[in-house]
């Protein structure tokens, strides 16, 4: 009996399975003939020419120049219709809402941030966020109506069973029960929710350092200290959205932090977080410490630790080393991953000096033997997560050529 359309195996299901195909090719390679997305899909000359057409019209693939190089007449090249979809992104910190929209191929076509220091309440969370969407939106030169989906970064996590805000005490406004309903109400796109640490795994794993590796750990070290886990391919989010707020382990070294979400601080956050380091600096000698909010400060001590071979700055990227591996050697010695991703400018400032200290720290500290990486998405890299979370479920969407 002969399948219906929705079958796997019939003309419709693989039409759009070699679509897909050839649209991922468009997007991970740039523009392509005709011959060559034929040899990589194994498709004929004429299926891939049919196949072509057939996405040129539906405004999947444009027609973008020839081939040079070669005698002859060169051969047309096809790429990614940028404007076949757009998707956006939010990077939600205590001081500001800071909005991207990207079009199809992944490039940013417009930002806007909106400061929001002391606006409290539901009314003005709803506010700032459509107000930076807005922004980034008519920076684009598109409508709200364009955007697709829209992927919202929070420190913390949205618990599944209730709805709120966990985690994240010290975000004003954003722990109300009607919160996600409201911003459901006011926007017209999908919107997902996910944890900035998680999203910077994402953008790691779609752009950066641990591209290619199932199970990894990214720490993450800049205003707080955080985790993200990554177990055969998905992010481990656990029962209430709190896997990776390594921020609360109780670790040696530090005094035992008791009633840890009013503190909204733990064990490690106290040991190797970004406003431990001014204080040990001055401890061990350090001048000429920068003024300014801990993450920066961290950040610009740990950059001239680096670039020292010894004396106090060199002592100090040695102690943060060890605090750093003390936490580590639990997560490691608990999930025993692949690899292990440091992010976040308190850690990439420190580049391959750091990441060598903490690795000789972590093998004499845990059993397990991950490989350490520095992290490689610097830029604005929570927002560049957001935004390839958003670009999957719209790339999903658009390039399904069955419906």
């Amino acid at each position: 009996m002969a399948g219906t359309a929705g079958t796997p195996g019939t003309p419709r299901v693989l039409r759009a399975m070699n679509d897909r195909a050839a649209l991922d090719l468009l997007l991970a390679h740039g523009p392509l003939s005709r011959t060559r997305i034929g040899k990589l899909t194994g498709l004929s000359k004429p299926t891939a020419s049919q196949l072509l057409a057939r996405l040129e019209a539906a405004g999947l693939v444009l027609a973008t120049g020839t081939t040079r190089g070669r005698p002859g007449p060169g051969a047309q090249l096809y790429e990614v219709n940028p404007a076949a979809g757009h998707a956006a992104g939010l990077d939600v910190t205590p001081e500001r809402v800071l909005a991207a929209v990207a079009d199809l191929t992944g490039r940013t076509v417009g930002t806007h941030e909106v400061p929001t220091p002391g606006r409290r309440g539901v009314g003005a969370v709803v506010g700032q966020v459509t107000e930076a969407l807005d922004g980034a939106v008519k920076a684009a030169g598109l409508a709200r109506d364009d955007v697709r989906r829209l992927v919202v970064a929070t420190p913390g996590a949205f618990d599944p069973t209730t709805g709120r805000l966990r985690y994240a005490s010290h975000l004003p406004g954003w722990h109300s029960p009607t919160l996600l309903d409201e911003l459901a109400a006011a926007l017209p796109m999908p919107v997902e929710y996910e944890n900035d640490v998680n999203l910077v795994a994402v953008a790691e794993q779609r752009l950066g350092a641990a591209r290619g590796h199932e199970d990894f750990v990214l720490l993450w070290n800049e205003g707080g200290l955080g985790a993200a886990l990554v177990l055969g391919g998905r992010l481990h989010r656990g029962w209430t959205g709190g896997a990776g707020e390594v921020g609360f382990l109780p670790v040696p070294g530090a005094p035992l932090v008791r009633q840890v979400t009013r503190a909204n601080s733990g064990g490690y956050q106290e040991l190797a977080g970004s406003q431990a380091l001014p204080e040990l600096a001055r401890g061990l000698g350090v001048t000429g410490i920068p003024p300014g909010p801990y993450a920066e400060t961290a950040a610009a001590l740990v950059a001239r630790a680096a670039a020292e071979d010894d004396g106090p700055l060199r002592e100090l990227l040695g102690v943060y080393a060890t605090r750093l591996a003390t936490g580590l050697a639990s997560l490691v010695s608990v999930l025993d991953p692949e690899l292990v991703v440091l992010s976040g400018a308190c850690l990439t400032a420190g580049g391959e000096a750091l990441r060598g200290l903490v690795q000789a720290e972590l093998e004499e500290l845990a059993a397990s033997r991950p490989k350490l990486v520095v992290g490689e998405v610097t830029e604005r890299p929570v927002l560049r997560g957001a935004l390839e979370s958003a670009l999957a479920a719209t790339r999903d969407e658009v390039f399904d050529t069955s419906r």
